[in-house]
């Protein structure tokens, strides 16, 4: 029957593939029709690969009536980011200047996604060029979270998040600068994990040492845990093209099975430094009561950063600056004047944000890298006696469109990140994931779960626990 694999998980359709229940044309049909009858909802898709998804499924098909062996992602349909080449396949960055640009060579992880049997059939929305806490830009508009269309995805993943949410695809990977992979993971009610950085290549030319300014991760985004293990096994290990990639030396599948008896939790829903709505505050309680039911041994401890959120934020803006100026010389590299003559075609808030920033001088760089080290030094020292720290991932919930809150319980924030208390963990190199927690007024709420650096199976095994205590599969709109 039409449509029935896209209420399957990754691992549920590799698993009935590999039964003979469904076939890999079957299964790639089911999801193009869904995004065709509901991508309109959203906005999550950008571009649909409907051509080469088809071939690719038949390819795999033939491979199944041939006996080879069969990966662990055969004839899975995977979605990817719109600033996340995929060869022969449009990638706009969600930005005018590049709306009929078409890659010609596949991203490290989608070229290890594709390796492991995953099917693309599409490109998800994103702000222009991922700078940004929601998605919006003016070649596709904005997308919104499937529990209220009126309201955001958060983003920069929001694509991604949306499309999951709405069952489009059982896997849509992100990728998180500032949050990019956790925010849409908390406002759409979905599974995403930052990975500790380095474990997923990110293939970055002409700079290939560009990510560590402010660390940027690439990393799974699904309906389950199981399948967030399943798609960072398929993900992660070094590339020799990329100087940051490292080794993965943990079973990702195994953790999610494991108890959780013997991990420590420090619970400090604000990291002691954010405002958060109380209703916001209360979900996150509820959901870390559950983890201590579950086994682990749960302390209320801030991890007593040094520096407050402002100054944080401050750091953060810094180092990404860096980063967003090194657009906009790639830009002119491709004869594009985004800071002249193609201003007028950027996104409002790519202007505001990027070009009317002030390009840092390199003592103020160095003092965010100061500021970045005491960070560090303060979580590590929590992770001197605890394998996590749990906290809110959003400060509210998700917003109408254009419409950030300035104030979080009377106290005033930035109306652009604000709200968001995954900085830090950019800063700072450490996996971090947003678990669905749990719902205020219909809206989802995502719990943060952050591990010591390499300690992503941690994260795995405690999320994974939650999920078993508290499943939020059924809880999706239909």
């Amino acid at each position: 029957m039409g449509g029935d694999s896209t209420q399957f998980s990754a691992a549920g359709i590799t698993r009935r593939i590999r039964d003979g229940e469904l076939s890999p044309v079957e299964v790639v049909e089911d999801h193009l029709e869904g995004i065709r009858e509901r991508n309109e909802r959203t906005n999550a898709f950008v571009t649909v690969a409907e051509e080469s998804a088809r071939e690719a499924a038949v390819e795999a098909e033939r491979a199944i009536e041939d006996g080879e062996p069969l990966p662990p992602l055969h004839g899975v349909p995977v979605a990817v980011k719109d600033i996340d080449d995929v060869a022969g396949v449009e990638t706009t960055h969600g930005s005018r200047l590049l709306e009929d640009r078409v890659a010609d060579a596949d991203a490290a992880y989608v070229a290890r996604l594709k390796a492991a049997g995953a099917i693309v059939v599409g490109k998800t929305n994103a702000p222009e060029f991922g700078v940004g806490t929601t998605t919006d830009n003016r070649v596709a508009g904005p997308t919104s979270t499937p529990f209220d269309l009126d309201r955001t995805a958060g983003g920069s993943s929001g694509g991604a998040g949306a499309a999951l949410a709405d069952r489009l695809v059982p896997l849509a990977p992100g990728s998180d600068t500032g949050g990019s992979i956790r925010i849409p993971a908390s406002a759409c009610g979905v599974y995403g994990h930052k990975p500790t950085y380095g474990l997923v290549p990110n293939v970055d030319r002409p700079n290939a040492f560009a990510s560590h300014t402010p660390f940027y991760h690439v990393g799974p985004m699904t309906r389950t845990v199981d399948d967030a293990a399943l798609a960072l096994t398929a993900m992660a290990g070094p590339h020799r093209d990329d100087p940051h990639s490292v080794p993965a030396t943990d079973d990702y599948l195994a953790a999610v099975d494991r108890p959780i008896d013997d991990l420590r939790i420090a619970y400090s829903p604000d990291l002691g430094i954010y405002p958060l709505e109380p209703a916001v505050r209360e979900t996150i309680d509820d959901a870390v009561g559950a983890l201590e039911r579950a086994g682990a041994t749960v302390d209320a401890v801030d991890p007593r950063l040094a520096h407050d959120r402002e100054e944080i934020l401050e750091a953060f803006y810094t180092m990404a600056t860096v980063r967003w100026q090194a657009t906009l010389d790639d830009l002119e590299d491709r004869g594009f004047d985004p800071r002249d003559e193609d201003r007028d075609r950027l996104h409002h808030a790519f202007v505001e944000t990027v070009l009317d920033a002030e390009p840092p001088t390199v003592r103020e760089l160095t003092r965010a890298d100061v500021v970045r080290s005491r960070v560090f030094d303060d979580l590590q020292d929590c992770f001197e006696e605890y394998d996590l720290i749990a906290s809110a991932t959003l400060a509210t919930t998700p917003f109408p469109h254009g419409e950030p809150p300035e104030t979080i319980d009377g106290v005033d924030v930035g109306p652009r990140r604000g709200w968001v208390l995954t900085q830090p963990y950019n800063l700072t190199g450490h996996p971090a994931a947003s678990v669905p927690a749990g719902f205020v007024d219909g809206l989802p709420v995502g719990l943060q779960l952050a591990g010591e650096r390499f300690g992503d199976a941690d994260v795995l095994a405690a999320s994974a626990a939650l999920e078993r205590r508290r499943p939020w599969i059924d809880r999706y709109p239909t």
